[in-house]
């Protein structure tokens, strides 16, 4: 993929984790319900580690300071960059997408660590020094919802790229004729 389709499609997938963060979701102070990953994930199967761990952290804090709905905390940047690095980690082939099966192993795996580790621990964390609430309080009710998020991400996301798998290719992989 060239430089310059690789930018656009960075740059879209950004737009896209901005909106879906900031106007598609459910927010409350201690959760979080919504969409975002999946620009976050295509971002790692489509440009790779490098791209998905700029376009979710640059997301976070283009988000956080244009449409903020909270304090800024460098913590949750801190887990939006590590989100899209696990996700390019496991989710991004150089030469390709994964056949199907060995998708879905490495996309439950990428998912159950970025949403048990960073969504239900790290990000509790992160509460627990800015609210000074109990560790304990909010960290049960935060990884039920992973938990329960975990079937439903890879769900979409499996669906989303077996529908895109053959456009997908086809855009990764062409390049303009001169």
């Amino acid at each position: 993929m060239s430089n310059v389709k690789k930018l656009i499609t960075a740059a879209v997938l950004l737009a896209l984790v901005i909106i879906m963060t900031r106007f598609l979701s459910i927010q409350t102070p201690f959760l979080r319900i919504g969409f975002s990953f999946i620009p976050i994930i295509l971002s790692a199967i489509l440009l790779g580690p490098a791209w998905s761990t700029i376009i979710a952290g640059i997301a976070d804090l283009i988000g956080v300071f244009l449409f903020p709905s909270g304090a800024f905390f460098i913590g949750f940047t801190l887990s939006a960059f590590l989100t899209g690095l696990i996700y390019g980690l496991f989710l991004y082939k150089k030469d390709g997408i994964f056949e199907t099966k060995a998708l879905l192993i490495r996309l439950i795996l990428s998912s159950l660590i970025v949403l048990i580790l960073i969504g239900g621990l790290l990000n509790s964390y992160w509460l627990f020094l800015m609210y000074d609430k109990g560790f304990m309080a909010i960290m049960p009710m935060r990884v039920v919802k992973e938990l329960i998020m975990l079937p439903i991400q890879v769900i979409v996301i499996f669906l989303i790229e077996k529908a895109m798998r053959k456009p997908f290719t086809r855009y990764m992989f062409s390049e303009a004729k001169r």
